[in-house]
């Protein structure tokens, strides 16, 4: 059936022609070896009992190297059997050194009890195998036999960073004991999230020295560009790498659909998500389990309304097809897993939290709606479907962003790439400085080993951050340590997966229980980050596509950050409009070029939320507008920025406004096409077109007043900025400042191969946003820039 619809797709005159590109990956048979001679027959004979009877070749490899007391990192793709690689050597020492203990880190919870099924269902015929979760939802009274007891530990970094490490002293038989620490998914820790594993890893070392333990690490990893340089910054030490996989694969379709243009003259095509959700219809309603990726919280909820009523049935009833997405209770996200796995669901539309390796049973198709922003999470996701042996497909709707229609009309860079680099900067000092903090608080930091007069935290003398916390009051230097002298507990206030650790909890005000009373009940979690942006008063939230209208947001310090809710019927959802500005606070280098003065170093960002649009569920129309009034938001960063010469702009000759125009194109091409050049979403990267006015406290300029400012200014000094979006920076700027000739380049040749004739939103933005002359203008600025 599923090859029927693919042919359908590329011979339909409705669909035929949106298909840019299609590739086809014949299946590959194994490359297998026989059970290493030093591999416990207990195991073997566990191993034949679940129908494996050899060892993919880079599962044997693994073996030999972790043998031999290398670190090790395997990088072969989705399903190809990454979890024997460790879970080989960690049941062997288990097996063989009953005082041995091992650790599991997980980035999600989720990961971490599908771990745990694994395991129990390879050990079960093994002895002395006490194998356990700790996490968050691990009760307080089973915490306490987990750590008499578990020889094995699933976690996750969060867990281990407040749970674990900061209480040492009650796991001290874990790390007397720490033979393996196992690092599953290490491709998920970039940016934040990995700069602060690294530094979790830190004070892991740090604690098993002091108990005399030295633990070999075990990673398995998605494939990226640097696997090992990525494990060595995150674990300090030399990795061996293995990228050779010998796991077959089966039969695979990947399919590029760009969506038609519905209007030639302003280059608009028809909605993406529409189109996403048309196919994810016609598969299952042939019955085909499939999975549809959306790039935002907001996206999926949409596209789930979708897809759900495309699918219901004659009773109304679409509970075939559910939503997954963070901010969901654990409760409803393990019920959608286990209904994917028994096969109760047949579709999920999901954002990236199901790359990620969570069982969710056998799909055929995986639908992208959107270009996920890097070429190692495309391959993960489209991954999904085919898991097993067998046909399967992968279907990418690109929408109409820059970046998007580069990859959909560029099918040979978007297979031919190498997946990105993993970026991580542990030596950010917003992370550091935090977990110096909670190492202080589980052992005063003395000497270092190597005869200095403080231990470093990785490479970094850390002197000048430890004074900076002896004047805040929080550390006491006494003789040759540091000594934990506040009453606070630091873990408590630090959160890994973003700077700020205030979540917000989401009350629907108006459920009711059993008997039909009234009661508050928690129905989600929104983060800081986006709380302004999603849960401001009168926003539409959905929860799997139920609207919910948010009445009352408590955001202000001495209040519980809680937004109050209730159900409404409405056909419409809301997304905020929000004003920026951006200043410079400090320079740390520049580079001059004839056309243009680059500049990289830190600025202050502000940004608030002014008001919201209303969109019609289904035709995705604009009905309606609102205000709001929150406050300000300020960010200090990292950015690079670009300040074009009085004389090349006179080169280029066109009025004022025009170059402003021309300028704000510029500045929407480079920042959709950064994601290029670092791996990282387009979301972790902002731009605004300024002037070089220096940081003072004030008004948030919106976009028409900076344009208003440079109309009006004395000196005519236009600057693009394209700035971290990550409080303190996580090293994207500085490496943008390092390519930006060949982003200008690139975005010189985008221009070039795009057809439209004054802009659309795949080079420089939509005609009627930037301006009739904006694209000629922006031409003539990228062929200086670029020159």
């Amino acid at each position: 059936m599923l090859g029927e619809i693919l042919d359908d797709l590329l011979t339909s005159p409705s669909t035929g022609p949106c298909i840019t590109a299609t590739r086809h990956f014949a299946p590959r048979p194994p490359v297998l070896v026989p059970f290493p001679p030093s591999l416990d027959p207990r195991i073997a004979d566990a191993l034949r009992a679940r129908g494996i009877d050899e060892l993919y070749s880079h599962q044997a490899r693994a073996w030999e190297l972790i043998e031999k007391g290398h670190h090790v990192v395997v990088v072969t793709p989705t399903a190809s059997g990454k979890t024997l690689c460790y879970n080989l050597p960690a049941l062997q020492s288990l097996l063989q050194h009953p005082d041995a203990r091992v650790l599991y880190l997980f980035p999600t919870k989720a990961l971490a009890q599908d771990q745990l099924a694994e395991l129990e269902a390879l050990a079960k015929a093994l002895p002395e195998m006490r194998m356990f979760t700790y996490d968050g939802d691990t009760p307080q009274d089973a915490r306490r036999a987990v750590r008499a007891r578990a020889n094995l530990v699933l976690t996750n970094p969060d867990m281990l960073h407040s749970g674990i490490l900061p209480h040492h002293t009650k796991w001290a038989t874990l790390f007397q004991n720490l033979r393996y620490i196992v690092i599953d998914e290490l491709h998920a820790y970039r940016g934040v999230f990995g700069s602060h594993l690294a530094n979790v890893l830190r004070r892991l070392r740090r604690i098993c020295r002091h108990y005399g333990s030295d633990p070999q690490f075990i990673m398995a990893s998605a494939t990226i560009a640097n696997p090992a340089e990525l494990a060595r910054r995150l674990t300090g030490e030399h990795v061996e790498e293995i990228a050779e996989s010998g796991a077959p694969t089966g039969d695979k379709t990947f399919v590029c659909y760009n969506p038609p243009v519905v209007n030639p003259e302003l280059g608009i095509r028809a909605p993406y998500l529409g189109e996403a959700a048309k196919l994810a219809i016609r598969l299952l309603r042939e019955r085909i389990p499939t999975i549809v990726f959306a790039q935002s919280r907001l996206a999926t909820e949409v596209l789930l309304a979708s897809v759900k009523t495309g699918v219901a049935d004659k009773t109304g009833d679409s509970g075939i097809v559910r939503g997954y997405r963070g901010g969901y209770l654990p409760t409803r996200r393990r019920a959608v897993e286990k209904g994917l796995r028994d096969g109760d669901v047949l579709g999920v539309v999901s954002t990236s939290a199901l790359e990620l390796g969570v069982d969710i049973g056998h799909l055929d198709v995986a639908v992208l709606a959107g270009y996920p922003g890097a070429i190692a999470s495309l391959w993960q996701q489209a991954g999904r479907a085919g898991r097993r042996s067998g046909s399967s497909a992968a279907i990418f709707v690109a929408t109409s962003a820059p970046l998007d229609q580069f990859m959909v009309t560029h099918p040979d860079y978007l297979f031919g790439t190498p997946p990105e680099h993993a970026r991580v900067n542990p030596d950010n000092p917003f992370v550091l400085v935090n977990h110096l903090k909670c190492a202080a608080f589980e052992l005063p930091l003395g000497p270092g080993v190597a005869g200095d007069d403080v231990e470093r935290f990785g490479e970094l003398d850390v002197r000048r951050f430890l004074a900076a916390l002896e004047d805040e009051g929080v550390l006491h230097h006494a003789g040759s340590h540091w000594h934990w002298a506040a009453e606070t507990y630091p873990a408590d206030h630090i959160s890994l997966r973003t700077v700020t650790s205030d979540n917000f909890l989401v009350i629907d005000t108006g459920a009711r229980d059993a008997t039909q009373t009234k009661r508050r009940q928690i129905i989600a979690e929104v983060d800081w980050g986006s709380a302004f942006a999603t849960i401001y008063p009168k926003a539409i939230y959905l929860v799997e596509s139920e609207p919910y209208e948010v009445q009352e947001l408590h955001w202000r310090e001495d209040e519980e950050k809680v937004a109050y809710v209730k159900r409404v019927r409405v056909d419409y959802f809301t997304d905020a409009i929000s004003a920026k500005g951006v200043w410079i606070i400090q320079r740390l280098a520049d580079r001059a070029h004839t056309a243009y003065l680059a500049e990289q170093g830190e600025v202050l960002v502000a940004e608030k939320v002014v008001g919201f649009k209303k969109i019609k569920m289904g035709t995705l129309e604009n009905v309606g507008s609102g205000e709001v009034e929150l406050p300000q938001q300020e960010m200090q960063t990292t950015a690079a920025w670009l300040t074009v010469t009085a004389e090349t702009l006179a080169g280029v000759g066109a009025s004022r406004e025009e170059l402003i125009d021309g300028l704000r194109a510029v500045t929407y091409l480079l920042h959709h096409l950064a994601p290029i050049f670092l791996l990282c979403d387009i979301r972790d990267v902002g731009s605004w077109l300024g002037d070089t006015t220096p940081a003072e406290p004030g008004v948030v300029a919106t976009r028409e007043s900076a344009k208003r400012r440079l109309m009006s200014a004395e000196r005519f000094n236009p600057t693009i900025y394209l700035y971290d979006a990550h409080a303190g920076g996580i090293g994207l700027a500085e490496r943008l400042f390092e390519v930006l000739p060949d982003l200008l380049r690139r975005g010189l040749e985008t221009l070039h191969a795009c057809p439209c004739p004054f802009g659309c939103p795949s080079c420089v933005g939509p005609v009627n946003e930037v301006g009739r002359k904006a694209k000629a203008t922006a031409q003539a600025l990228l062929q200086a820039l670029a020159g």
